[in-house]
């Protein structure tokens, strides 16, 4: 049991002993900071700081050797290597005085002993006592700071040179300086030291960087290495897919386009033969009509030819009466004195075996005449003489039918020279002349002014010469289609006196550029297949008043249209373009354009905004035929046009979807998606979200693609008034 106490007892002396220690030790440093505060402020108010900040040192630092111990009581410098670069001397000198000494810590330092018991602190015995000061080191802006071993104030890093020296400035500042104020009354605790571990030289410093910046180096390549090689694998891949898709469609295209020829030459072949039947049966209906209007003339003037002999009749038994009655003395008197009754009809002569009268109009279509019928009726306004086998009109040939308006002789077998030159210069009313499908060389001369419309279209025409329509000023329809002009053999001045002309007919001819000279009032122009293979910026300079150009079956690029040649055109409504060499949809057109057709090109794209400037907008837009896909259409291909498209043709082409941006047309009434490789409709690419009315839609045609009708959404077709608008079968087999 007291064992026990006294090791308790023993253990508490112990830790009281302990905490005396600690707490001495914490009152000796709190009073040693009040101090070291204490002089701060008395120095930086002192009014001399100012001088001492910029007087240099006048008494020199003694040169002689005074010991100072170093913290581990190891080793004894001299008074010279407390002062270091950029370290501040005292603020006084020391100089011999009355000999003491002074104890610290058990060790006895003579008088004017000089120690450091901390770093940046420095003691010294002075008349039997000490005295310690502390060296205040500079404030450094500078971003990295280094202190070197043996000094106690810190220098800037990028200050300091390699290989050489450190100089001393001659002036020392006031923030330089330490004072030994004498105010510290005990001497530091040798065990509140801190011994601090050399630092790194300036050059360990600059290796260590380097070899830091190396290192970033290296992984920031390696980094832009691997990113490279990423990308590049990236690029591979979307050039193998690229090419890969390529490929599959150039072997499908290859594949459709025979088909595509041959549907177009069917439909060609059928619009043809349709337009043939048509003409067939108005001209059948025609000749009916014809022919029952001859017969009740035919009836009619039977009928007059019978009352004019029924009149003769009655005339002979009245003379016989008179006779009887006045004879004798009396004068026998003419049976038809003046004043009398005349003849009642005048007899015509009959018309050739079938030609047929019909009010103002003579028809002897394929009645297989060789010359102009012998007619003498001033009422006759127009004679048709198609399908014969006439070869000359000689002058007198129209002298019967003076009157005469229209004229027809198409497809017979007149050539110029078989023309009077003087055949129709009588008929000073006549102004539609229809010479189609003859075998004439060159243009006919004397014809009369009053001719409004001239047909020579399937002749043999070789030129047109300055004079040649000098008197046709009031000429509004010129064709001349399929002869043998061109730009060599027409006289740029041919057309000048044409001052009305509005309607020329060009085409199947041999042009290769635009024809010169063309008239002002030109307001519609045909050139189709001919040799077109350039439009050049004065190509239609002077024709203002252009509404509609047709350039079907030509050989232009649109690399050789000349950006101006027709985007300032005002009144340019029209445009066809179909069956050319076009890789795109041309740019710059017409502001005013409102029809353009595209049909049969190699199309292959649709630039943005090719539709932006057009004011108030593209309606009708054909562009059939051609080898558009996905790739070569976005949604600013139809910038522009997505409030005043009306009709849109994209039929027979490579797309895989529906376009994107149809779901804007507000307008759009009629679509042909039909013949391409679309094989699915996804919501929202006919019908937007956003609007909530029915759709102008009234046609959607869709058929002879790769769609699964019973995967689509019954929502797709939302927007759609009735669903037998959407045309969906049949479809390709897969």
């Amino acid at each position: 049991m007291r064992t026990v106490v006294l090791i308790i007892l023993l253990l508490f002396i112990t830790e009281w002993t302990t905490c005396t220690q600690e707490e001495h030790a914490s009152t000796s440093k709190s009073k040693k900071r009040k101090i070291q505060n204490r002089r701060r402020r008395v120095l930086s108010k002192s009014p001399n700081a100012k001088q001492l900040m910029t007087k240099p040192l006048t008494t020199p630092i003694p040169e002689g050797l005074m010991p100072v111990f170093n913290a581990d009581d190891a080793k004894v410098h001299v008074l010279q290597t407390i002062l270091g670069v950029n370290e501040q001397a005292p603020t006084y000198n020391i100089l011999p005085v009355k000999k003491g000494h002074c104890t610290v810590n058990g060790m006895v330092m003579f008088e004017n002993a000089v120690w450091s018991p901390k770093p940046c602190i420095t003691c010294m015995c002075s008349n039997g006592k000490e005295i310690c000061d502390e060296i205040i080191c500079p404030i450094l802006t500078c971003p990295i700071t280094l202190t070197h071993e043996g000094e106690c104030c810190p220098v800037c890093s990028n200050t300091v040179h390699h290989h050489q020296p450190v100089q001393v400035p001659n002036t020392i500042l006031l923030e330089n300086v330490p004072e030994f104020s004498g105010d510290s009354s005990e001497p530091n605790n040798l065990n509140d030291l801190v011994i601090l571990k050399a630092p790194k030289t300036q050059e360990d410093m600059d290796e260590l960087f380097k070899t830091e910046e190396e290192k970033n180096s290296k992984r920031e390549k390696l980094e832009a290495k691997k990113l490279k090689q990423k990308k590049k694998k990236e690029d591979q891949k979307r050039q193998s897919e690229e090419k890969r898709k390529k490929q599959k469609a150039r072997e499908k295209e290859k594949e459709s386009e025979e088909k595509r020829k041959a549907h177009e030459e069917e439909k060609v072949r059928k619009k043809e033969e349709q337009r043939e039947r048509e003409e067939e049966m108005k001209r059948i209906e025609e000749k009916k009509r014809e022919e029952l209007n001859a017969l009740q003339r035919l009836q009619k003037e039977k009928e007059e030819q019978e009352k004019y002999e029924e009149d003769d009749d009655e005339e002979g038994d009245d003379d016989e009466e008179e006779e009887y009655i006045l004879r004798g003395d009396v004068f026998r008197i003419s049976p038809r004195f003046p004043g009398s009754r005349q003849s009642a009809v005048i007899h015509h002569p009959p018309l050739p075996s079938g030609c047929f009268i019909s009010e103002t109009t003579v028809s002897c279509s394929n009645a297989k005449l060789k010359q102009i019928p012998a007619i003498s009726d001033p009422d006759v306004k127009s004679i048709e003489l198609t399908d014969n086998a006439i070869t000359a009109i000689p002058k007198e040939a129209f002298n019967g039918m003076p009157n005469l308006e229209r004229i027809d002789l198409t497809r017979n077998s007149l050539t110029s020279n078989g023309i009077d030159s003087q055949a129709f210069k009588s008929l000073k009313k006549l102004n539609r002349l229809y010479l189609d499908g003859n075998l004439l060389n060159h243009m006919l001369t004397e014809l009369p002014s009053s001719l409004e419309e001239l047909k020579l279209n399937d002749n043999k025409l070789e030129g047109l010469k300055r004079h040649s329509m000098e008197d046709l000023t009031n000429l509004i329809t010129l064709e001349m289609e399929g002869n043998q002009l061109s730009e060599g053999n027409v006289s740029p001045l041919a057309f000048k006196p044409l001052k009305h002309l509005a309607y020329l007919r060009l085409g199947k001819n041999k042009f290769r550029t635009i024809p010169q000279g063309l008239p002002v009032s030109i307001e519609e122009l045909h050139l189709e297949s001919n040799e077109i293979e350039e439009i050049v910026e004065t190509s239609f300079n002077h024709t203002k008043n252009l509404h509609t150009v047709v350039l079907r079956h030509n050989k232009l690029e649109e690399s050789r249209i000349d950006p101006l040649t027709w985007i300032f055109h005002k009144n340019l409504e029209s445009i066809d373009l179909s069956y050319n060499k076009l890789y795109q949809v041309p740019s710059y057109l017409p502001k005013s354009l409102q029809h353009l057709v595209l049909v049969g090109n190699q199309i292959e794209r649709i630039p943005g905004y090719v539709f932006a400037h057009l004011n108030p907008g593209l309606e009708y837009l054909y562009l059939s035929f051609n080898k558009l896909d996905n790739d070569g259409i976005d949604t600013a291909s139809f910038y522009g046009a997505y409030h005043s498209l009306r009709e849109m043709f994209l039929d027979h082409n490579g797309l895989q979807n529906v376009p994107t941006g149809i779901e804007y047309m507000t307008d759009l009434h009629i679509l042909r998606l039909n013949n391409n490789k679309i094989r699915s409709v996804s919501p929202y690419c006919i019908c937007s979200a956003e609007e909530e009315g029915d759709s102008s839609l009234e046609e959607l045609h869709l058929e002879n693609n790769l769609i699964n009708t019973r995967e689509i959404s019954p929502y797709v077709f939302f927007c759609i008034r009735s669903y037998s608008s959407v045309i969906l079968k049949p479809q390709k087999v897969k």
